[in-house]
């Protein structure tokens, strides 16, 4: 098999650019997606069913559909409502907080549902409202214990940032492709990008697994 290694290096430069976008991308996904997240989570703990259907549906929705088809649906659906020129890179990052957001309810929901409710009649005892409990008392408890999962969620976005390249964000897949509709390439581009993705989510999981040792010191 005939490797071409000069190729890879012309490319380098974009590889490069590629791995910021697709960094960029996840934080601002796993950030947002954190953010929301919160919100759905804690509403679908709410007891009043109609408050909390839109919750539910919202999860349901996104954990149930690809991610493949929510970024084109927002991409080329929602985005143009507001623009007659979508950016890919915000419609991508949308997509990724949006989906992130759907999982990362669920894990706020189950860390905080761990927390012995004993605690919050304790807290609510000592005179504090329901948000100050959960906010002081509950929460920093839970955290702790959703880092595990949370780390999980952020290794998973950085390989589904993928799927922007779709709509020609420039992220790490999307140079690859470039790369092997210039060169009608297969290894050398594919490869390549397969090797990246493996060292950022390896050494995104020994720095994940060095906090959780911290935390559990």
């Amino acid at each position: 098999m005939d490797f071409r290694f000069n190729i890879i290096v012309e490319y380098a430069p974009f590889f490069l650019k590629g791995v910021l976008w697709t960094i960029g991308l996840s934080l601002v996904g796993i950030f947002f997606g954190t953010i929301l997240g919160l919100a759905i989570g804690l509403g679908k703990m709410v007891r009043n069913r109609l408050i909390r259907l839109p919750f539910d549906w919202y999860v349901h929705f996104f954990r149930g559909t690809p991610l493949f088809v929510q970024i084109l649906l927002i991409h080329f659906g929602v985005m143009p409502i507001f623009t007659a020129q979508p950016n890919p890179l915000v419609s991508g990052a949308i997509s990724l907080s949006l989906n992130a957001a759907a999982y990362i309810a669920e894990i706020f929901r189950a860390g905080i549902q761990s927390i012995d409710r004993g605690q919050m009649e304790a807290a609510r005892s000592l005179g504090m409202t329901h948000v100050q409990a959960m906010r002081y008392i509950i929460l920093p408890q839970a955290i702790k214990r959703m880092i595990p999962p949370l780390g999980n969620e952020f290794i998973v976005l950085i390989k589904d940032s993928s799927l922007a390249a779709i709509i020609a964000a420039p992220e790490l897949m999307y140079w690859g492709r470039a790369m092997q509709g210039q060169y009608y390439r297969v290894w050398e581009p594919y490869l390549t990008v397969a090797l990246i993705y493996l060292v950022l989510t390896l050494s995104l999981s020994k720095l994940l697994h060095r906090l959780e040792r911290r935390y559990d010191a």
